[in-house]
């Protein structure tokens, strides 16, 4: 039997994206799914494009990425739940490698590329992945932010994301994943947009993401500056 899939995608604002990223959806070839959006409250149209595409599209007005992942694991029905940003591409096929991947695992993160940035970028996001990796080896469950994949049980026992953290949550559950269970790295890429480094650069926007992380594994808590640097 198929396992049933819970694509769980919070949003803010991201009407600019989020129509592509469900587009890529619907086009997967694997189809035992269901899609939910979790909304913060946008005011431009993210929540009109999402409904058109959607099984469920909730609203939660608290704030943290944290708090919607965790509304949205609540409502889905998967076995299998895939936490994605707004801006994800799911390439052809991505949907079925990732269930084929994932076997024998707790918890995973994909493989990335941008899909709207210069080859050199992308040929870093490689070695970012290779570092990714390692650090789940090593216990400290580092993850690329953009998409993960966890078996509803064991996301139900350890309680879920840890709503306290404004950034981090998705390594601290990694790392309480990994724990219990194998947590590592899917040989399966899927796409995200560069806007990040287009905002920050991409070296202040890699360091930043290093100390965020090391600030997290050091402190147990998130990074005092966000996304400012």
């Amino acid at each position: 039997m198929k396992p049933f899939i819970s694509i769980i995608i919070p949003t803010l604002n991201e009407e600019g994206y989020i129509e592509n990223c469900l587009k890529s959806i619907k086009r997967q070839s694997y189809k035992n799914y269901e899609i939910i959006v979790v909304d913060g409250g946008s005011k431009d149209n993210t929540v009109k494009i999402a409904k058109k595409y959607a099984d469920k599209v909730l609203t939660d007005r608290r704030k943290g990425p944290a708090i919607a992942r965790n509304v949205g694991a609540k409502h889905a029905k998967g076995e299998i739940l895939i936490f994605s940003d707004a801006d994800v591409i799911f390439p052809k096929g991505s949907l079925r490698k990732i269930k084929k991947e994932f076997k024998g695992l707790g918890g995973a993160v994909c493989k990335l590329d941008f899909y709207d940035a210069r080859k050199r970028y992308c040929i870093l996001l490689d070695i970012f992945s290779f570092f990714v990796k390692i650090s789940h080896k090593l216990g400290i469950g580092m993850t690329n932010g953009s998409l993960f994949v966890y078996r509803k049980n064991l996301f139900e026992k350890m309680g879920g994301f840890n709503e306290k953290l404004l950034t981090c949550e998705d390594q601290d559950l990694a790392i309480r994943i990994g724990k219990i269970s194998r947590f590592g790295m899917i040989d399966v890429k899927v796409l995200t947009s560069s806007r990040r480094i287009k905002n920050f650069g991409f070296w202040k926007f890699f360091l930043i993401y290093l100390k965020m992380s090391f600030f997290f594994i050091l402190k147990h808590k998130s990074y005092p500056k966000y996304w400012t640097g």
